[in-house]
């Protein structure tokens, strides 16, 4: 799964970045600072099961907070955007191809209206930051036109001479942001669209450049600098105006300032949390910056936001759960590490969807499954639910 930060310059996308992964990365109040896009690992956090078992777990992979479970993401950091980018301007045909390996889309806008169109500093408050989700989308729709407009007439032709199946056809043009057949089949029905691609107008095209960006790149607004007084006004006429968005409100430097923090054993804070507790000694300005993080963002919004969205972008818009393998008898692995492994499986995996993400053995060999909660048998088309722990019985 990979997950890309997008939007203009010097919104804050590094910074968000690196507070959720605490990636070395360059972080200037200067547009274009980021020059190529840079992949980390990121983390959704879900309930562990440990204590339900009364044992302390031992991640192979993340790690275990608190009895918060952090499950590893890609995550990517897309340099700035600007006007024209679908035409190539500022390297934009290669910062939108990164775009399209992203399963989701976390949109980062400046909502104390502090970075103009170019990504300018500017005085807070000045510039507003609606602008800037019609730009984005504006973009994207238009990259994904020109793909669906490239060599149409060539295509359209052979369609209709060969007699081709125009929804495997449009998958096989499209396969690059990830449009499947029954995708490309359940838009151009949803569009009342005529099965003969010749009379698709250009108009049409456009219809179904921008409702297959909906399908495919999911996107979440991030209103980040939200800490900045005054920003909470434009963070409800962003709510008011985009209704059908999912828009949560983020301080990407009080998160990497938190994590710094904990990094060093100056507070104990888990990624997420409302609180935190300090327990090292801190500096003036430590102690004034830890106290307003505290007052204007942690009381206000109850968190930072950078936890949640990532939370929220993997389990209620890319629709995961988080699946344990384990045994009945025995939750440790041959190593003895106590539950050490935790997958994020779609919405509707099965057990025998499961044995196969385990390995390709496990599925061939399949028998059964045990809910090891609930010690009860479950067979290959038993769908699991978010954090069920499952111990797959397989043929050697």
């Amino acid at each position: 799964m990979l997950i890309a930060l997008c939007g203009k310059p010097s919104v804050g996308k590094s910074t968000f970045f690196k507070a959720a992964t605490l990636a070395n990365v360059e972080i200037a109040n200067y547009p274009f600072t980021t020059l190529k896009s840079t992949e980390g690992v990121a983390f959704a956090r879900v309930d562990c099961v440990d204590k339900e078992f009364n044992v302390k777990c031992n991640p192979r992979l993340g790690f275990c907070l608190n009895g918060k479970r952090f499950i590893p993401v890609k995550l990517m950091d897309i340099p700035g955007l600007i006007e024209g980018s679908y035409q190539g301007l500022g390297r934009g045909n290669e910062f939108l191809s990164d775009i399209a390996m992203g399963e989701a889309l976390l949109h980062i806008i400046d909502i104390s209206g502090s970075t103009n169109e170019k990504g300018e500093a500017v005085e807070p408050l000045s510039y507003d930051p609606c602008n800037d989700v019609a730009f984005l989308e504006h973009e994207i729709d238009m990259w994904v036109l020109g793909m669906i407009k490239k060599g149409w007439e060539k295509f359209s032709r052979s369609v209709k001479q060969e007699n081709t199946n125009i929804y495997k056809a449009l998958a096989k043009q499209l396969s690059g942001i990830r449009v499947t057949e029954d995708l490309a089949k359940n838009v151009v029905k949803e569009l009342s669209f005529s099965e003969s691609v010749d009379t698709w107008s250009d108009e049409d095209l456009k219809h179904l450049a921008v409702t297959l960006r909906k399908f495919t790149k999911p996107i979440v607004i991030v209103a980040n600098k939200i800490d900045v007084i005054g920003a909470e006004k434009n963070l409800e006429r962003l709510k008011q105006k985009f209704p059908s968005y999912l828009i949560i409100p983020c301080s990407a430097d009080s998160e990497l300032a938190l994590r710094e923090a904990s990094k060093s054993n100056l507070i104990k804070y888990v990624p997420g949390d409302s609180n935190f507790e300090i327990i090292g000694n801190l500096n003036p300005n430590q102690s004034k910056a830890l106290e307003y993080i505290k007052e204007n963002v942690l009381k206000k919004y109850g968190n930072t936001g950078v936890q949640d969205i990532l939370d929220k972008v993997v389990f209620d818009v890319l629709k995961m759960v988080a699946i344990f393998p384990g045994g009945v008898n025995k939750l440790e692995d041959k190593d003895g590490n106590v539950l050490p492994d935790c997958f994020l499986m779609k919405e509707g995996t099965t057990a025998l969807d499961f044995a196969y993400r385990l390995h390709s053995s496990i599925g061939d060999g399949f028998i059964r499954a045990i809910d090891v909660k609930t010690k009860r048998t479950v067979g290959k088309e038993h769908v699991l639910k978010n954090r069920d722990v499952v111990e797959i019985v397989a043929k050697c």
